[in-house]
């Protein structure tokens, strides 16, 4: 969210009710509610939509995209045997291909020019890394449920001692 304001666009967050002030405190200049109010009924339109994790049809995140919007599929989701969480991510570049829409998945490239810009943001103080929490490595297995949890809002961080 901080990035995208930082490259000038508005920004639209969806989180659940205990999260609200948190979005806001990044930035949002808009925020809805999941539980209260349903951003894929399509009576609000977006450009683009970070899908990230959560259990969302590739059809109903599309209703929330205009006509020639873009859908980015980031994480898994919690059902797929076969595809290991993983199906709405592989689904969406082949639906793409029969629809208006650009659907895809995520798949980061990391650049040198991108670290530098991104540290040059950083060291400005536009952009602030969240951490939610910090676990010493013998306690990865407590992080991992915490995470698991759904209680998390930014980053939990594994300290490494000696490191």
């Amino acid at each position: 969210m901080q990035l995208a304001k930082e490259f000038g666009a508005e920004v639209t967050g969806v989180c659940s009710t205990a999260k609200l002030d948190r979005l806001w405190s990044l930035g949002a200049d808009h925020v809805v509610d999941y539980t209260r109010d349903n951003f894929t009924d399509g009576s609000t339109r977006y450009d683009l939509v970070l899908g990230i994790g959560g259990n969302l049809s590739l059809t109903r995140l599309r209703r929330a995209l205009t006509p020639d919007g873009t859908l980015v599929v980031v994480g898994g989701e919690e059902r797929g045997r076969l595809t290991g969480g993983f199906g709405r991510s592989l689904r969406a570049p082949l639906l793409s291909r029969l629809v208006s829409q650009r659907l895809t998945m995520l798949a980061s490239k990391e650049r040198a020019s991108d670290l530098e810009r991104l540290t040059e943001i950083i060291e400005a103080g536009t952009l602030t890394p969240h951490i939610d929490s910090t676990y010493p490595l013998e306690r990865v297995p407590e992080a991992m449920r915490h995470l698991e949890s759904g209680d998390v809002f930014g980053k939990v961080a594994i300290t490494i001692r000696g490191a």
